[in-house]
């Protein structure tokens, strides 16, 4: 145990005590207001220069003993996060180069298809109206021929009606001519009437 000048002097003074009875009190009350005074005149140990060149090497030392720490465990460690992050982001990065060149090959896949689907669309488109186009010419042709065959059958028709009807009449104006010459002129021949009408009629 380490031993302090002022319990030095305070460990005397006890000793004398049990010698010389009475009179060591105030030798050991002079000898303890003394002491203190003398053991703190170094102040703050940590402050006194005299212990500068420990705490150097204390400090040196700890400060190898930290940078060996350091670089044979901490550094490697986070040298390893690092390149683990860094290979990390360039993964993906490259895989964010191929989703957007696999991206942009969609879109160009897509406008080429919407493309041909407008050129088909408007091939379709054409197609169909020539068809329509082609079809009611035929249907209007149809018709056209279907009236025209009607049309002639009415005419037939009515050349016949009118052969008919034209009969008639000269039948009825030869019945009429050879009642009025009956009247007027008395009997007349039936061949004359006839021509007569005839030449009237034509």
């Amino acid at each position: 145990m380490f031993v302090t000048p002022a319990h030095a002097q305070e460990a005397q003074p006890t000793e004398a005590e049990g010698t010389h009875g009475t009179e060591a009190p105030a030798e050991t009350t002079h000898a303890g207001t003394e002491v203190p005074a003398e053991g703190h005149q170094g102040g703050f140990p940590p402050f006194d220069p005299a212990h500068f060149p420990s705490q150097i090497l204390w400090i040196a030392i700890t400060f190898a003993l930290f940078y060996w720490f350091m670089k044979r465990t901490a550094a490697p460690r986070i040298g390893n996060i690092l390149d683990a992050r860094r290979d990390r982001i360039a993964s993906d990065l490259d895989q964010a180069g191929k989703m957007k060149v696999e991206a942009d090959a969609a879109v160009a896949a897509y406008e080429q298809e919407l493309a041909e689907a407008r050129a088909n669309a408007n091939t379709i488109g054409q197609k169909a109206r020539d068809e329509a186009k082609a079809e009611a010419e035929a249907k209007r042709k149809q018709v056209e021929a279907e009236l025209d065959g009607k049309l002639a059958d009415a005419e037939k028709r009515i050349a016949s009606i009118k052969a008919s009807a034209m009969k008639d009449v000269g039948a009825i104006a030869e019945e009429t001519a050879a009642a009025i010459v009956e009247q007027l002129a008395g009997k007349a021949s039936k061949a004359d009437v006839a021509a007569a009408v005839k030449a009237v009629a034509k």
